[in-house]
């Protein structure tokens, strides 16, 4: 069993940045590929940013250049570096464990982006 603790989300101003972290229980953070979700109201949850256990990157097309997620396997925490950040991005963000068939989900940290 998986467990997943997000924090960092927030009310911030458009143009402005925000990191979150997630820490992980258990011993499998090292080989699982992680990821961040979010869900705005209304909307689908969609895939943000993810890295996998080898530390190779990908992200939604909205977010690259702004947005960087890593990944710590001392501390068994990902983060997302959130950048220029614009009211679109606001959402509840997820964070995601994958290892083979089992996936694992945090309970969610809001972002908002207003002025």
């Amino acid at each position: 069993q998986v467990h997943l603790v997000e924090s960092g989300g927030g009310l911030v101003q458009p143009g402005g940045s925000l990191r979150l972290s997630c820490a992980a229980s258990g011993s499998i953070f090292s080989r699982s590929a992680m990821g961040w979700y979010r869900q705005a109201p209304g909307k689908q949850r969609e895939l943000v940013a993810a890295v996998a256990s080898g530390g190779s990157t990908n992200y939604a097309d909205s977010v690259k250049g702004r947005f960087t997620i890593s990944r710590d396997n001392a501390k068994n925490t990902v983060y997302l570096q959130m950048n220029s950040l614009k009211p679109e991005d606001t959402a509840v963000y997820y964070c995601n464990a994958r290892l083979g068939l089992m996936t694992y989900w945090g309970q969610g940290t809001q972002v908002t982006v207003s002025s």
